[in-house]
């Protein structure tokens, strides 16, 4: 029986969204506008057609001329949104038929009765921040007074999300989740999507660092995806990075909680052999996002997408006969755009399987696709939404 390797390039856009400029992002391209910046040697992912995904997605291919030995596509989000959650629900087969509620742009973003719902609850000093912010700046600006006052860090995004930020030291990680908690209860009648737990390390401006202890809080998914499905067939799955948070741990299986890109791919690595018939390992590789996206380095995005391509041929060397591989992303964050905050995009899907026959399968107007396809050569299912493609016989 075939296995599945979903593996999720953390904000890897290609362009060309249709709607999005009701999004403020027309003409934003993760990819191009990093190539635009730098040469970049990425031979693998062009082997599996990342660069004629891209002139697909938006009549440009960055990378020039590569043999083709994989098969690819452009995958286009249907819900509305273009955060973490929302994207991973959709590949996983439940796209998003209502929209998240968002804090404004005002100071402070949040309303009082949560402000001080969270104080009293936490029985915290108060809060500081309280605005659109992002993470890396914040923390920089306000981590010397959450020390000597005790009051975390809460700011949000163009996402719907609640971001707390604490000492892992000075306040506590636990005490950090526990904060979170008490928010995560009061957001739940906002449909707010996440609270995210941020820990920090560092005594001074500039010296501020945030660890790999993050937690998200996230809405469970309001139907059964990929993962629940197969877990409840009682298939093995293996969920490496947040891919736990991100669904709620809803049939999210064997978990592995590893922060950066290099132990992401080892983590990774080292759990393919063991990924049982029928399985399905799926890994978010958020460093693209994080270190780079939400940072505007499009040179430091380029260079981190080297060091993944240059590691894909120890992922492609384990897999078995009929083992299928899936390599896409869960939304855009061009790191030329103006903000920090993701941006709607298409996106690339790259497949490879040993004896695949080379080709397209076109542009599939839901991530939802994604899921299907997955769920199709697992033998489960069909899932709720999305539509498989044919993996025997891709177009010319």
């Amino acid at each position: 029986m075939p296995r599945a390797f979903l593996l999720i390039l953390d904000s890897f856009g290609i362009g060309g969204a249709p709607d999005a400029a009701s999004f403020g992002d027309e003409g934003s391209n993760t990819l191009c506008h990093i190539c635009d910046h730098m040469k970049l040697r990425v031979p693998h992912m062009a082997s599996l057609g990342l660069g004629k995904a891209a002139a697909l997605s938006a009549g440009r291919d960055p990378l020039g001329p590569h043999p083709l030995i994989g098969q690819y596509g452009v995958a286009r989000e249907v819900s509305r949104g273009k955060d973490t959650v929302t994207g991973h629900w959709e590949i996983a087969g439940v796209p998003l038929a209502f929209d998240w509620g968002y804090f404004p742009h005002t100071v402070p973003a949040f309303p009082p009765e949560l402000i001080e719902g969270i104080v009293r609850g936490a029985k915290l000093p108060g809060l500081l921040a309280l605005c659109h912010a992002s993470g890396t700046q914040v923390i920089e600006d306000f981590g010397e007074e959450h020390i000597r006052t005790a009051k975390p860090i809460a700011y949000t995004s163009a996402d719907s999300v609640l971001q707390i930020a604490a000492h892992e030291r000075h306040f506590g990680l636990e005490r950090l989740y526990e904060v979170c908690r008490v928010a995560r209860e009061l957001t739940y009648p906002m449909n707010i999507g996440r609270v995210i737990a941020r820990p920090f390390l560092g005594e001074r401006r500039g010296e501020f660092r945030r660890t790999g202890h993050r937690r998200d809080f996230a809405v469970p998914p309001p139907a059964p995806t990929l993962l629940k499905v197969l877990s409840d067939a009682g298939r093995d799955v293996v969920s490496v990075g947040k891919i736990g948070d991100i669904y709620a741990h809803a049939g999210t299986g064997r978990e592995i909680k590893v922060a950066g890109n290099p132990a992401l791919l080892e983590a990774t690595l080292a759990n393919m052999d063991g990924l049982s018939d029928g399985g399905l390992l799926m890994t978010n590789f958020v460093d693209f996002d994080t270190e780079c996206g939400h940072r505007r380095d499009p040179e430091g995005y380029g260079r981190l997408l080297e060091a993944f391509d240059a590691e894909l041929p120890r992922i492609l060397a384990r897999l078995r006969d009929g083992d299928l591989l899936i390599l896409t992303a869960d939304h855009g964050n061009d790191p030329t755009w103006k903000g920090a905050d993701h941006t709607r995009e298409q996106i690339p899907v790259m497949s490879c399987m040993r004896g695949m026959a080379p080709g397209s399968f076109g542009l599939r107007t839901s991530f939802a696709d994604i899921g299907q396809t997955i769920a199709r050569r697992l033998g489960v299912g069909p899932l709720a939404a999305g539509t498989a493609w044919d993996i025997a016989n891709p177009a010319a």
